[in-house]
Parts: C-alpha cells; sequence; structure tokens
C-alpha cells in the first residue's frame, strides 16, 4: 500500500482531547478502508503566518499513513465536512520516517536550553544587572 503523512490543523479553541478524539476517529475510517495509522505526532497549538477562518492559532497534528488511496480520500471528505478542521495536507512518501519527526525533534531542543537557561540562571551565571556585564 502507498505510504502517506497527513498533517492537519484544528481550531484553536478545541482541546486536546478533542484533538486525541479527532485522531482517533480517523484512524477508524483509515482502519475501516483497510489501511492503518504507522505514526501519530500531535504538536501542539502554534501561531499560524496568516488568519484561517479568524483563527490565529492551531492545533497541528501528524499522521503516518499506510493506507489505500480510497481510505484517505474518505477521511479527507469526513474534514472537509468538519468544522473544527481548518486546513489539511497529504502527501505521498516513498517512506514513513522512524522516531520523531523535524518538528518534535526541536521542541525536545528548545525545551533542553530552556532547562539550561533555567539551571544557568539558579546558579548565579549570566548577565548580572549590578555589573552591567555577562559572567
Amino acid at each position: 500500500m502507498p505510504l502517506y503523512e497527513h498533517i492537519f490543523l484544528a481550531r484553536q479553541d478545541v482541546t486536546a482531547q478533542q484533538v486525541e478524539a479527532m485522531i482517533e476517529q480517523f484512524r477508524g475510517v483509515i482502519e475501516a478502508g483497510g489501511g492503518n495509522v504507522v505514526k501519530a505526532e500531535m504538536w501542539g497549538v502554534k501561531s499560524l503566518a496568516y488568519r484561517l477562518k479568524k483563527n490565529r492559532k492551531a492545533h497541528f497534528t501528524l499522521l503516518g499513513l499506510d493506507a489505500p488511496p480510497a481510505a484517505v480520500a474518505e477521511m479527507e471528505r469526513q474534514m472537509r465536512i468538519s468544522e473544527d478542521i481548518l486546513r489539511f495536507m497529504t502527501l505521498k512518501v516513498d517512506e514513513i520516517e522512524e522516531g520523531p519527526s523535524v518538528m518534535m525533534q526541536k521542541r525536545d531542543r528548545d525545551e533542553r536550553k530552556d532547562r539550561e537557561r533555567r539551571r544557568r540562571d539558579e546558579e548565579g551565571y549570566g548577565y548580572s544587572p549590578e555589573s552591567g556585564e555577562g559572567a
């Protein structure tokens, strides 16, 4: 079966639990069509480059699909009907990447930098307002 990467954007005012329910709903559609969801990643709420249907932010979600084209078409049809889905895009790929996507790696890297920055601040390293200099 062909492999696909599918990304959809859900309105920001839906909860994370509702996004998970959407993922399960679409997983059911794909499995009913004879395919399966290999990978599902919730990237969280991110700002949009421009407003979409009066929304400035959206929940981003990536799905890795191993499914026949008819199942993907049915999932997309249901997404068009849903008021909670702002946009979606499906790409046919040669292989689905193992492990976290680049977006998830970026989040991990950013969180690690934030932890390091907080640790340095707690230990007294970094910029000192009294001296006007960095350490």
